[in-house]
């Protein structure tokens, strides 16, 4: 039933195209007048005029036999085949035999996709083609048939491989030879002759819309134009061939086929219902039609398509067209069995979906289950309601407010999210919820003692801060700023106050922080708003009265959202952070109770309004005897630790440990130090593992009893800035044995237990031990001790083996102290005549000294030359006056600056004039005047270090340093002889002696 109901569709679409026939014929004589330039036909006026004035006397059998001859022109018989056509024998035929008589020169349109087929109708877009476009709009609007040559464009990799020119062809207009020949190489050689059905203008003059309609099969042979394409055709007809029952079938299997599509896929059927409309119907007695019909509903490939146009042999075409639609029924079947489990899946997923909705609707009613937004205000007004007694009133009215708001909101609202975001910060603060502090002086300064050594400073601070607390009955916070250079121990101190006092710890950096909103928060009108790093710290550690470490504040940045440190102002303000104003909560927020300590290589970065709103605590770098005590206490037994050695299996002797200390670890801090120990460790637990040290699983009654018996006092290390330097210097549990003790005995039977403890106070130290299971190493073998011989192969070579330039300083050299962000160094200041230069009195300095620097060498030079004036005109002339002088400090990659080389400098060309070495081991620092008086300096326990490093015994300091320099404490200053000037009189005796002069 429905193959009959489809052939009635046809035959009535049949009559529907015989009717469009018959309403184009007339036009089809006026296109010819248009044409007759294109045509070789001689006589060709007088004929067209017959056949003019023959459709004006005739119209509707012209039209007639015109829609006759365009129907025998366009497909071959059914029985015999396509003929040439017979040409007219005299001038008095009213009608052309064919149009192939007269289109042999056509404008070309390039089709990018699928080829048009004889029969079809396509839209193509024509675009920056002007002058094709302009052709066919003035042939429209003269109201003639505009017919082009519809040729498909050939993929990339065929035109460049063979464009073939074509032979026999004319020069345009447009062009030479050359590309006249190349003009159309990328088009195939087979297309289509298309009426120009439509035409709508673009946008552009060179844009424009055609619907074409195919009507033969024609082959280019040559190029006429370049600027339009216009080309030469040959109009193709199919091969001959006999209707048998062979090719019957085969016509059947297609209709079936095309049947099957339209079954199987809905767009194929509006495809074909479309084709139907346009080309009023298809004859399915006519092979060559029916095949072209057929193959236009394919989704083959372009070159595939374009091998079913070439074919000109009817019944080969019409097998390659079923083997294509055969293949759509299959590519058809299996997008409808994709479609059936996608559809399957997506029917399960939604029966599921809304058995889960009705099963929460019955609990719902059964009241076993609330929804999701009624248990969420029930979990925030739960944890509200424990928090409302100590909130202010306008936090608890906001919190209200907000909680009766989301109770109005649908789930599926933008704003309910933002609300319950809010509301799970408001509700999450520890609104008036405080640590219980312990004021207990001897327990906070067995903490501190137990778990740094030294910074003495510090703990005594932190004591006083204690005694305050106790006294007053409630602790204030305050805001203190260590400062120092990195690996004294900054950082990790602070988590031991933190332990001291009993309250919770919360560490943020601000080194290279840009963004105030990181500090104030951003306001909720933005995507992904969050509050600051204050109100996070606030919520993470559950308490308003914290220990808040602000690391690197010295290295605050600024960018185009602002200026961090002047955010930092109100929030380090003790008169201002009792209402700080979070732009996320937009709330008063009480930070007064909140202990903030701050860390920093250096205040000459640090704005001064945030500068003086901090208590300013100074921690120098450590001497040797400190390191010393350090790695004893601290760092052996941590990296012992970490790298699985068992106690007194490995021992550093003293030597060695000076060594390393003196040779290759001379920075400020321990962090290097540390660094080098770890590494002795790692080679000697390699040495432990060859010589056969094994590890041995325990069970946790063992392992309790031997933690019992070997665990002792924890501490951390004392000179470690960064938190996990300091966690893994922490885990020291054991005294490491002396090397007295190692040395005497020549085996031992040493036990190692991990993982080993998390250091007290550490945000970790209440967390679980891993879940590895614990094991003990036992080695039998003798104790490995590292002596100071064996350093360099654990270690490679000292960098600082030699601890001076120059063993005895020539005349003109002078070793000065100095202060960096890193601690305090030792440097020469070397000053030198110039041979042979005219600038007589001019003096040079390099060494990458900053201005300061550099002033002041301009000011010792004068001073020196004024100096020596007095003492010794004829010197200080000829010396001074005759002479260009170089001052250079080494090394001269290292920036230097600050004023504090004055004294140095002078020295130093004081002694190249008179030609007088200063005396042995003699460091100085001081500014000098144009008068010569020594002004105050900074930095005297970093310089002080730094002498006792360099060996130096003597020292030289202004008078106004004798105060600090007095309260250094005694074992810093034991084998240092000090002398505080006032004047530069005094550096000269001490340097150069009261000796005359003697000229240079």
């Amino acid at each position: 039933m429905q193959s009959q109901a489809f052939c009635r569709s046809l035959l009535r679409l049949g009559t529907l195209h015989g009717s469009y026939l018959r309403r184009y014929g007339l036009r089809e004589l006026q296109w010819a007048q248009y044409s007759s330039s294109d045509s070789n036909d001689s006589g060709g006026s007088g004929l067209l005029g017959k056949i003019w004035r023959a459709g004006i006397g005739s119209k509707q059998k012209e039209s007639a036999d015109a829609a006759s001859g365009a129907n025998s022109d366009n497909g071959g018989s059914s029985s015999s085949g396509s003929s040439n056509g017979s040409k007219g024998s005299t001038e008095d035929a009213l009608v052309p035999s064919g149009p192939e008589r007269k289109h042999h020169k056509v404008f070309v349109v390039e089709l990018s996709r699928k080829p048009l087929f004889p029969g079809i109708y396509t839209p193509v877009m024509i675009n920056k083609n002007e002058a094709l476009v302009k052709e066919i709009m003035e042939v429209k609007k003269q109201g003639a048939q505009a017919y082009v040559g519809a040729f498909l464009r050939r993929a990339s990799e065929q035109h460049h491989l063979s464009p073939q020119p074509y032979p026999g062809l004319q020069n345009g207009e447009h062009g030479g030879p050359e590309e006249a020949a190349h003009a159309a190489s990328h088009l195939y050689d087979i297309g289509t002759f298309a009426q120009v059905h439509t035409v709508l203008a673009g946008d552009a003059g060179d844009s424009a819309q055609l619907l074409l309609l195919g009507h033969r099969r024609v082959r280019k042979t040559g190029v006429i134009s370049s600027d339009p394409l216009r080309v030469h055709i040959d109009h193709l007809r199919d091969e001959s061939y006999t209707s048998d029952d062979i090719l019957k079938a085969t016509s059947m299997e297609i209709v079936n086929t095309m049947r099957d599509l339209l079954q199987l896929n809905p767009l194929y059927g509006e495809q074909f219902r479309t084709l139907l409309s346009l080309t009023g119907s298809i004859d399915l007695q006519d092979m060559s039609r029916l095949v072209d019909a057929a193959a236009s509903l394919t989704s083959a490939d372009d070159a595939t398509l374009q091998g079913v146009l070439e074919q000109l042999n009817v019944p080969d075409r019409a097998r390659m067209v079923l083997n294509l639609l055969k293949k759509e029924v299959e590519l058809c079947k299996l997008q409808a069995d994709i479609r059936e489990q996608v559809e399957g899946k997506i029917a399960k997923e939604q029966r599921r979906m809304l058995l889960m909705e009705q099963l929460k609707s019955i609990k719902k009613e059964l009241g076993l289950e609330r929804d999701d937004k009624s248990a969420l205000l029930q979990r925030f007004q739960v944890r509200w309601d424990e928090k409302k007694a100590l909130a202010p009133p306008e936090v608890a009215k906001t919190v209200q407010d907000e909680l009766d708001k989301l109770g109005g909101l649908e789930p599926v609202s933008p704003e309910f999210n933002i609300t319950r975001t809010y509301l799970d910060w408001l509700t999450s603060l520890p609104w008036g919820t405080t640590t219980q502090e312990l004021f207990d002086l001897a327990r906070a300064k067995q903490v501190l003692d137990d778990e740094h050594y030294g910074l003495d400073d510090v703990k005594d601070r932190i004591l006083e801060f204690i005694a305050v607390s106790h006294l007053r009955g409630s602790a204030q916070g305050k805001i203190l700023c260590l400062v120092g250079p990195p690996g004294v121990g900054k950082t990790s101190i602070g988590r031991s106050i933190a332990t001291a006092l009993n309250r919770k710890y919360y560490r943020f950096s601000v080194g290279g922080l840009h963004d105030v909103a990181e500090i104030k928060g951003h306001r909720r009108t933005y995507v992904g708003a969050m509050p600051g790093k204050l109100v996070q710290c606030l919520k993470s550690t559950g308490s308003s009265n914290p220990l808040v470490l602000i690391d690197e504040v010295d290295k605050l940045g600024r960018g185009h959202s602002g200026d961090p440190a002047s955010a930092l102002l109100e929030l380090l303000d003790p008169e201002q952070n009792a209402a700080f104003l979070d732009h996320y909560l937009d709330l008063p927020l009480d930070l007064s109770k909140v202990l903030f300590v701050c860390t920093a290589n250096t205040l000459d970065t640090i704005p001064g309004p945030l500068l003086d709103r901090m208590e300013v605590i100074r921690l120098s770098g450590y001497a040797q005897d400190e390191k010393t005590a350090i790695a004893r206490r601290y760092l052996e037994p941590a990296a012992a630790t970490d790298a699985g050695v068992p106690r007194g299996a490995v021992s550093l002797s003293e030597d060695a440990l000076e060594s390393l200390i003196a040779e290759y670890c001379r920075e400020a801090g321990v962090r290097n130090l540390k660094k080098h120990i770890d590494k002795v460790y790692r080679k000697v637990a390699l040495q432990l593992v060859r010589a056969g040290a094994r590890p041995v699983p325990i069970n946790e009654e063992s392992e309790a009893g031997l933690g019992h018996s070997s665990s002792s006092s924890s501490g951390s290390s004392g000179g470690s800035d960064s938190s996990s330097s300091g966690s893994s210097s922490s885990n020291a549990t054991d005294q490491p044995a002396s090397p007295s003790s190692s040395d005497s005995s020549s085996s031992s039977s040493a036990v190692s237990e991990t993982p080993a403890r998390t250091p007290p106070g550490s945000p970790s130290s209440s967390a679980k031990p891993s879940g590895k299971p614990a094991v003990r190493v036992v080695y039998d073998g003798p104790p490995i001790v590292v002596t100071r011989g064996q350093l360099k192969e654990y270690v490679g070579q000292a960098p600082f083996a030699k601890d001076k330039f120059y063993e005895a300083t020539p005349p003109g050299v002078v070793m000065g102290l100095a202060w960096t962000p890193l601690g305090g160094a030792t440097l020469y200041v070397e000053a030198a005549r110039v041979a042979g230069s005219e600038a007589k009195g001019s003096l040079t300095t390099t060494g990458q000294l900053g201005d300061v620097f550099r002033e002041s060498a301009t000011i010792a030079h004068t001073f020196a030359r004024n100096f020596l004036a007095e003492r010794d005109p004829a010197t200080a002339s000829s010396f001074f006056g005759s002479s260009a002088l170089h001052v250079h400090v080494p090394a001269g990659a290292t920036p230097k600056d600050g004023p504090s080389a004055g004294c140095t400098l002078v020295t130093a060309l004081l002694s190249l004039a008179l030609n007088r070495p200063v005396k042995p081991d003699l460091a100085m620092t001081g500014e000098v005047t144009l008068n010569g008086c020594v002004l105050p300096i900074g930095g005297v326990k970093e310089k002080v270090l730094a002498a006792r490093r360099s060996g130096v015994k003597v020292v030289v300091f202004p008078e106004g340093n004798k105060p600090e320099y007095e309260d250094l404490p005694s074992e810093l200053k034991q084998g240092l002889e000090p002398h505080f000037v006032s004047s530069y009189d005094q550096v000269f005796d001490l340097a150069l002696g009261p000796n005359e002069p003697q000229r240079a």
